[in-house]
């Protein structure tokens, strides 16, 4: 059985999705942010030190961060989802693992933490835009005919890219990126994330 650690309104969305699509059996221990601060609770440092949120345990062992989540559960349970090692597939695969939560979160979070600071931060969203505005659009060039960012069928990372493709059409620039307008609708057509958002996955 594996156990996923699932912080509400979070990264472990795509993670919850992905134990659909694999069909194992799996139990949810659910975690709310604060109301007030938006912060993860206190609960989750009983987990693991740095108390964030996805994290899984299989076999007996804890295992967090999200491309090392995918990676092992796609490995164990779904290796098509992950090109062949002496592929040039492979490499791109290596890639957009790290790119999604290396260069593609940087923008989003400095998005999402300078806004807070009001008039305060005006200074830096001109460089924080066009940053974003690279991003999203190497993403949205690296779709492939097929929809799929690596393989033509459903990947590991398509997986990880899910969150940050969601986050450009939540900023509403699907007209700005119309191939991750359409990834984000394939991906959100797709029974097992239907099925993740009747669970209440949020």
């Amino acid at each position: 059985m594996i156990k996923l650690h699932h912080l509400n309104r979070s990264r472990s969305h795509r993670i919850f999705w992905l134990l659909e699509e694999l069909g194992q059996p799996y139990e949810v221990v659910r975690y709310a942010r604060d109301a007030k601060t938006n912060l993860a609770p206190p609960e989750l440092l009983q987990v693991h030190p740095l108390g964030k949120s996805p994290m899984i345990e299989i076999d007996g062992q804890l295992v967090t961060e999200s491309a090392a989540i995918v990676e092992t559960l796609c490995r164990r349970f779904a290796p098509q989802m992950i090109p062949a090692a002496d592929s040039q597939d492979h490499t791109r695969h290596l890639e957009l693992m790290h790119f999604a939560e290396g260069s593609a979160m940087i923008p989003i979070l400095l998005n999402l933490y300078v806004g807070r600071l009001g008039a305060a931060g005006a200074p830096l969203h001109p460089r924080i835009n066009a940053e974003l505005d690279s991003h999203f659009s190497y993403m949205n060039g690296l779709i492939r005919p097929s929809g799929h960012f690596v393989l033509d069928e459903l990947s590991a990372a398509d997986i990880m890219l899910s969150f940050p493709a969601e986050i450009a059409m939540r900023m509403g620039r699907a007209a700005d990126f119309p191939a991750l307008e359409s990834f984000v609708k394939m991906i959100e057509a797709r029974p097992a994330y239907q099925r993740t958002v009747e669970k209440g996955n949020d």
